[in-house]
């Protein structure tokens, strides 16, 4: 089944479960990868969440019962998983721009978002260079935390933390440690790793460098990246709007045209330079990847 095929068995899910609960790993299931990467995917080709994608939808269709017919708001509101109806005002309002009430009144403008499907469309223009390895499994030292993909948080919360990281001295720390030697695997200087832990619209992200061959210092942890097939690029530009660029690319255009699918491991980006944003400097993404089943 080809890459397009399953990410719109994701959607028939979604679609047939409206009115229910939806079990988003069950959605990652029918697209046959895992819950993180499928939210990443879908986030990357529509720059929203599945469970956004859901929740519009369910409100979509709630403004076309409210107007189509004489349901009680209360009644449509628990059809479609809210269970007050303040918290449904609250959402209606959100998307539709006025309350369920007034929605009923004649000429109300409601916004209307339809169903999506994925199709493969090469988009053309832009050379996307990449080299594929392999690679023994390694150990990452630094430090992580959780990041939500709710709106694109990640996006902007993710680059205040390596400044953050990095005006704390941990970096500088972690150097030290390895005595300013760069990875043996990666011949990284500093390290991104995106971690999936099968919470939705949930990961976690971890920077550090590889662990070198000395004592474990305190406050730090552990991360193990296993053995992987690698698919390497090397964004352009300023970061850290580059590599976000770079990795939209890679989901919308690189994926649904290579004879590759996604591995379920972590993923890297791979910094040969102390600074991470600003002006463009070196770096890599690296994507664990498997031949497509």
């Amino acid at each position: 089944m080809e890459w397009s095929e399953r990410m719109n068995a994701a959607i028939d899910y979604i679609e047939e479960n409206l009115t229910g609960e939806i079990d988003f790993s069950i959605a990652a299931e029918k697209a046959a990868c895992s819950l993180f990467h499928f939210q990443r995917i879908f986030f990357a080709v529509n720059g929203m969440t599945p469970a956004e994608y859901a929740r519009r939808r369910r409100l979509t269709r709630a403004a076309r019962e409210l107007t189509s017919s004489n349901t009680k708001v209360i009644d449509i509101a628990l059809k479609y998983g809210y269970e007050s109806p303040d918290a449904f005002t609250r959402a209606f309002r959100n998307v539709h721009g006025v309350t369920p009430q007034a929605a009923r009144e004649p000429g109300v403008q409601l916004m209307a978002f339809p169903r999506i499907s994925f199709h493969i469309i090469l988009q053309g223009g832009n050379d996307m260079d990449y080299r594929i390895i392999e690679k023994p499994a390694f150990d990452i030292i630094g430090k992580g935390r959780r990041f939500s993909t709710i709106n694109g948080e990640n996006l902007i919360k993710i680059p205040l933390y390596w400044d953050e990281f990095i005006e704390a001295k941990h970096l500088e720390s972690l150097t030290n440690l390895a005595q300013g030697k760069t990875g043996a695997v990666t011949g990284a200087n500093a390290l991104g790793v995106c971690i999936d832990e099968g919470v939705a619209e949930e990961f976690y992200y971890a920077i550090g460098i590889e662990k070198p061959d000395a004592d474990m210092p305190v406050g730090y942890e552990i991360i193990n990246i296993p053995g992987a097939t690698w698919a390497i690029f090397e964004p352009m530009g300023s970061m850290p709007e580059a590599i976000q660029r770079l990795w939209t690319q890679i989901f919308q255009e690189w994926f649904p045209s290579t004879g590759y699918e996604y591995d379920n491991k972590p993923d890297l980006e791979v910094y040969f330079t102390e600074a991470v944003n600003g002006p463009p400097h070196r770096c890599q993404i690296w994507v664990p990847i498997i031949k497509k089943k």
